[in-house]
């Protein structure tokens, strides 16, 4: 019984992980500029990413016909998973730091700037 439950939630955060997905696409093609694109990115790539892996490690934890390394790959997917949501955010935050300073990304519709006035060097 608690394989069934595994297994549906772990199918449940995988079509959490499409929506995520098809959302994050649609913000890289509809939003305005490179820093809310790349928001949309990394919001695509945390849960269109991160959460389907959570999904396939409760997957693998209840399938039981795939015997003793089913914990492996349990194990796999969620560190997996940890360490892309951790490295993510860093990656995304480090694009957008260097994009700001180097002054190639236009910055045209910021309203409020806390790095214009040198906080950012």
């Amino acid at each position: 019984m608690i394989e069934l439950v595994l297994v549906a939630a772990g199918l449940t955060l995988i079509a959490i992980g499409v929506f995520y997905d098809f959302v994050g696409a649609v913000g890289l093609l509809r939003l305005p500029n490179f820093f809310t694109r790349l928001h949309a990115a990394t919001a695509g790539a945390i849960g269109g990413a991160v959460v389907p892996m959570i999904g396939a490690s409760l997957v693998a934890l209840g399938a039981e016909y795939l015997g003793p390394p089913r914990f492996f790959l349990a194990g796999a997917a969620f560190a997996s998973g940890l360490l892309l949501m951790i490295l993510a955010q860093a990656g995304s935050h480090a694009i957008a730091r260097a994009a700001y300073l180097s002054g190639e990304a236009p910055r045209e519709p910021i309203l409020y700037d806390a790095l214009e006035k040198g906080g950012g060097e």
